[in-house]
């Protein structure tokens, strides 16, 4: 049976008719960030209004509301309509695989950037928040209650809750289900795509409300901690955001020119995205359109369905990255010296920390104190250092988080056989003429 596409409904569909500049989303995000910022610096009892907050959180809940449907369509309809069950099995192991070797470099290169640059040397503290970081130091997931935790007490708890993982496991077990009984469930399968038509649809629908979204939560931001919280660890955040760069650049860049595509044209295509990433400070607000687009540039839907739900519990690159900078900047900070083996155990209980706390509100800052009392408890205070600026951070993660996911969905595409090239060549190159593709290929 041959899977609906979801094209005509997509929100980032090329239009017939020439847009206006001003008509263009990622314009309209992006002046939405900058009116949202000079609103929070010059009038900052006005951004941090209650009713500027909720602009920016009622558009993160407006997407956060739709994921749980979205993964389920799109798990079941990609396993349902695979005649090898062998297949997604295969998809799966590559894809942990894959996330497992590149989350290691991630947390190896924020070590090694922290060690070179040395940010926490000389700081003269204050700014901390002790209470404020108290209600994260109990938050920690012991790996048996992670395990546990995938396993929903029920069905409709987990879509009720929006856990990925676990309607993730349910979708998984419902899409195989659906796959043995074959002909038998045609209409079943019909159903469900034709309920993902419908949710991109309301997908669309808000989409038009991101402006609005992002300037609420830059102004809310910027009004409530201010230039002077950034400007006092703006070494900090310098380190963080350039050991980003680099990790997309050189790791994820090198990744991508293996797999066969550019990783700038990549973020090129997926800058609509990255914008509202960037206002919102989620990554989960951009889901739904990452993986349209990555079906659209030619990854096909099984693997779209199974990687990016699954990376965005288990490939968190730029929530690495900050634990091991992080972690090194506290300690220097503090006057702690690690030895290179308790740096060495930072790259280990920071991979394990990182999946603990997938799916929580604050999870960077969260695996963070797992991570800080592993390594040693008497850092842990030392949280109260970073706190005031973690939402400036929180940006950088998600960024690093939804590029890293991308690429991984691409590259286990391709890995699989299962990336059409013509279609990738297409997106990343859209005003290439048709000799140009040809010849190209």
């Amino acid at each position: 049976m041959q899977a609906h596409t979801l094209d005509h409904v997509l929100p980032e569909m090329p239009a017939r008719v020439k847009k206006n500049w001003h008509q263009i989303l990622y314009v309209q995000v992006l002046i939405a960030i900058v009116l949202g910022a000079l609103l929070g610096y010059f009038f900052p009892a006005v951004a941090t209004n209650d009713w500027i907050k909720a602009l920016g959180d009622g558009f993160v809940k407006l997407i956060k509301m739709v994921i749980a449907p979205i993964i389920f369509c799109t798990v079941v309809s990609g396993i349902a309509h695979i005649d090898d069950a062998k297949k997604v099995g295969r998809v799966g192991v590559k894809a942990i695989l894959y996330f497992e070797v590149v989350s290691t470099f991630a947390l190896a290169i924020g070590l090694l950037v922290a060690n070179l640059l040395h940010p926490g040397h000389g700081f003269a503290g204050g700014g901390a928040d002790a209470a404020a970081v108290a209600k994260y130091t109990g938050k920690h997931i012991e790996a048996v209650d992670f395990v546990l935790h995938i396993i929903p007490d029920s069905v409709v708890g987990a879509f009720a809750q929006g856990d990925v993982l676990q309607v993730l496991l349910f979708s998984v077990l419902f899409g195989f289900s659906l796959m043995a009984l074959g002909e038998k469930a045609v209409r079943v399968r019909s159903l469900v795509d034709d309920v993902a038509l419908g949710i991109f649809g309301v997908i669309r629908i808000v989409m038009r409300a991101a402006p609005l979204g992002a300037f609420g939560a830059m102004a809310y931001t910027v009004g409530k901690y201010g230039h002077q919280s950034i400007l006092a660890l703006l070494g900090l955040i310098g380190s963080f955001y350039l050991t980003a760069g680099l990790f997309i650049l050189l790791v994820l860049g090198t990744i991508a020119r293996v797999a066969g595509f550019s990783i700038l044209r990549f973020l090129a295509y997926i800058k609509d995205e990255l914008l509202i990433v960037l206002g919102t400070s989620s990554s989960e607000s951009a889901l739904p359109q990452l993986m349209s687009k990555l079906e659209r540039m030619g990854c096909a839907k099984p693997v779209v369905g199974l990687v990016v739900p699954t990376g965005y519990s288990f490939n968190l690159d730029g929530t690495n990255i900050y634990m091991t900078l992080a972690t090194m900047f506290i300690a220097q900070a503090l006057g702690v010296d690690l030895t290179w083996s308790e740096q060495a155990t930072i790259l280990v209980v920071a991979m394990l920390t990182s999946k603990g706390a997938s799916g929580i509100t604050g999870a960077g800052f969260i695996t963070l104190a797992a991570t800080l009392s592993v390594v040693d408890p008497k850092l842990v205070p030392g949280m109260a250092i970073v706190f005031g600026i973690d939402k400036f951070m929180s940006e950088c993660r998600a960024l690093t988080n939804l590029i890293g996911n991308g690429v991984a969905t691409v590259v286990i595409a391709w890995w699989e056989n299962e990336l059409d090239r013509d279609k990738l060549y297409a997106a990343l190159h859209p005003h290439a003429l048709p000799q140009q593709a040809a010849i190209a290929e």
